[in-house]
């Protein structure tokens, strides 16, 4: 009898010791404190923490993937290297380290200047980095974050064709982006310098399919297809932001000596969305604390 109640003794002690282990170990492993979840910038790590997110950015959450459009042929900007498909460039790190601020992993789509609207007001993609100039009229469709970089437009030309200024596209034709606002502002800049008459400009209804006073366009769905038309002579010359003409000023090309209409390049995001709020927060932030001059410093912007 001794024997069966000291048995029982024991196995009521073995008992007790292991639903204490069992209570400690369910409370250390619900317990936020005992995780140590990577720090995303300004040192926060906003997807291990309490705070509430609102209801679009918590589904990018929950998703676990931020869909980004970027572009692909932008060095320094947003630039996909054609052997190893890795992209690189200032907006690729930014949109990375809005990825890593909501402890997501990021997903890049490749956009022109004529999709990536259509892309972000069809739910393809969360929003756009890719040297997306901010407007007022573009403003009325989606949000913009304060500019994280200002360029000018500029044009570039063989140097072959003699054109050296705006007075020199009298009369020529003009390779431009579809969905651009870069033909609209060659205009305004030759009006301003009364090369051709402003009577007909409207910035507000200017269609770069239909002017013909004093230059005319060709428009193509991205900047590789403009390059090789100008190398072809189908256009005299290939007008766009400065950064973006870069990569095609080669040898025997120069940029005219005109430059106008600075453009600020901004995040786009689904207008009025919460996504919105996170990333103006996110920009103003790096502005101040020298990770955007950093990386414009890094790319040579």
């Amino acid at each position: 009898m001794k024997k069966k109640c000291k048995a029982l003794l024991a196995g009521l002690v073995s008992l007790a010791m292991l639903t204490a282990c069992g209570a400690s170990g369910s409370s250390t492993a619900a317990s936020p404190a005992a995780s140590s979840p990577a720090s995303g910038p300004s040192g926060s790590s906003a997807a291990a923490s309490d705070a509430a997110w609102p209801e679009d950015v918590q589904e990018i959450v929950d998703r676990g993937v931020l869909r980004v459009g970027v572009k692909n042929a932008v060095p320094g900007f947003g630039y996909q290297d054609p052997l190893t498909s890795e992209y690189s460039g200032m907006e690729i790190d930014l949109a990375n380290l809005i990825a890593e601020h909501l402890g997501v992993d990021v997903e890049f789509t490749t956009v022109t200047a004529a999709t990536r609207g259509e892309l972000l007001d069809s739910g393809d993609i969360d929003c756009v980095l890719a040297t997306f100039t901010i407007t007022d009229e573009r403003k009325e469709t989606w949000d913009f974050t304060t500019p994280y970089y200002t360029d000018a437009v500029t044009v570039l030309v063989e140097d072959s064709s003699g054109i050296t200024g705006l007075a020199d596209l009298i009369g020529r034709t003009v390779g431009v982006s579809s969905g651009s606002t870069s033909a609209r502002e060659l205009v305004r800049a030759m009006v301003e310098q009364g090369l051709v008459s402003g009577d007909n400009f409207d910035p507000d209804t200017f269609d770069a399919t239909t002017w013909t006073e004093g230059v005319s366009f060709h428009q193509y769905d991205d900047y590789p297809t403009i390059s090789t038309a100008l190398s072809a002579g189908e256009v005299d010359a290939f007008c766009v932001d400065r950064s973006i003409l870069a990569i095609y000023k080669t040898e025997g090309r120069s940029y005219i000596q005109d430059a106008f209409a600075p453009q600020e390049y901004g995040i786009a995001t689904t207008k009025g969305s919460g996504l919105s709020e996170v990333c103006e927060e996110l920009v103003t932030t790096w502005l101040s604390d020298g990770t955007i001059d950093g990386l414009i410093a890094e790319y040579g912007l």
